[in-house]
């Protein structure tokens, strides 16, 4: 069986790593906001290229985070209007709702899977004060188009990096530090992934940062002083250990997905199977090499039998949730074909040259 993501394998790389800095951890008595996260911050914000970074215990608390603070400073205010993809993981509009404002959902353009810019640009009205540029599959959005719109209109851009650590933009720019605030998921499947959950938040404004700050540790300023209603959302001490030694081999890691993909897509020959968009810049990391079928029951069906690993990203998307009802009655056709359509091959740092060329002999012989 070749595994649609060995997460085994991926971390017993760093094992004799892992297991030092548990033992410092577990010996230095300091287990919340301790050297370990601070150090992870200043390699995470080094790596982005950004001012500030801070944990937090996951993606969605870092997206919601950065739209409370904006609330706090001002920025927004609670019924504003934010511009999010239709197509994206559940915990992009959570966040929105989470934070008191409204999700204006956009559909996705056809040939890279994320947020269309033309739908963005029908969809400004006075009532929106900011965009969420969502990342999808480790493929950065049109961002320059993006920053352009939202400066036109003084909206505030926020990046959903979930899937994208280490992304380069065409301005020599990493995800993270192309909009005024970005939010990451460590979660242990992620380009970069912890031994359980994890998130942070990049941005280059230091009262954002100083408010998120407070924001995630109770509100407060200083020990037992709280300046405002806040929350409990902080990275801890041996998730931050793990993720500043897997740090330092995230670019080695992204350099062999965007290796597979390229293979993949020269040499996956069937009118069967439609690949993805990729222009082989480095503005694509790949945590999900995502093929589209019309037959998408019997593609899988086939790949049971062939023993190759497979995950869907994803079967319903957030405006057909029971969750979200408020937006069931709400059509987005090139967002729905994509969910009805799409399945993820294996793609991961740890692949065997054998392994990839075995997927990809089993696809062309679909």
């Amino acid at each position: 069986m070749i595994k649609f993501l060995d997460l085994h394998k991926i971390n017993s790389r760093f094992d004799t790593e892992f297991k030092s800095q548990f033992n410092s951890v577990l010996t230095s008595g300091h287990y919340i906001l301790g050297q370990q996260v601070e150090q992870f911050e200043t390699n995470f914000a080094n790596y982005c290229g950004t001012k500030h970074c801070i944990g937090t215990a996951n993606g969605l608390d870092a997206l919601t985070l950065i739209l409370k603070a904006y609330i706090e400073l001002g920025k927004l205010k609670p019924g504003d209007e934010v511009i999010v993809p239709a197509n994206t993981f559940i915990a992009t509009v959570l966040s929105v709702l989470y934070a008191n404002l409204k999700p204006v959902l956009v559909d996705a353009d056809v040939a890279s899977f994320n947020i269309s810019v033309a739908e963005v640009e029908k969809h400004i009205n006075p009532k929106v004060k900011a965009i969420i540029a969502v990342h999808l599959y480790g493929q950065l959005a049109d961002i320059n188009s993006l920053y352009n719109i939202a400066k036109q209109h003084n909206l505030l851009l926020i990046e959903d990096a979930a899937q994208a650590h280490g992304a380069i933009s065409t301005s020599h720019k990493k995800a993270g530090n192309l909009s005024d605030a970005a939010a990451f998921s460590f979660y242990p499947s992620k380009n970069l992934g912890c031994l359980g959950d994890g998130g942070a938040i990049t941005t280059n404004d230091t009262k954002l940062s100083d408010c998120i700050k407070m924001l995630h540790n109770y509100g407060s300023s200083s020990k037992y002083v709280n300046d405002i209603i806040g929350t409990n959302s902080r990275l801890d001490e041996l998730q931050a250990a793990f993720l500043s030694i897997k740090l330092k081999q995230l670019d080695e890691d992204n350099l062999k997905r965007q290796d597979i993909a390229a293979f993949y897509l020269s040499n996956i020959k069937n009118k069967k199977i439609k690949l993805p968009f990729f222009n082989h810049t480095k503005d694509h990391v790949f945590y999900a090499f995502v093929v589209r079928v019309d037959d998408r029951e019997g593609f899988i069906n086939y790949l049971n039998a062939n023993e190759v690993g497979y995950l869907i990203h994803y079967p319903i998307p957030p405006h057909k949730q029971k969750a979200l009802a408020m937006f069931n009655h709400m059509s987005f056709p090139v967002t729905e074909k994509i969910h009805d359509t799409v399945v993820s091959i294996p793609i991961s740092p740890v692949m065997t040259d054998e392994e990839v060329q075995t997927v990809t002999q089993i696809l062309n012989s679909y």
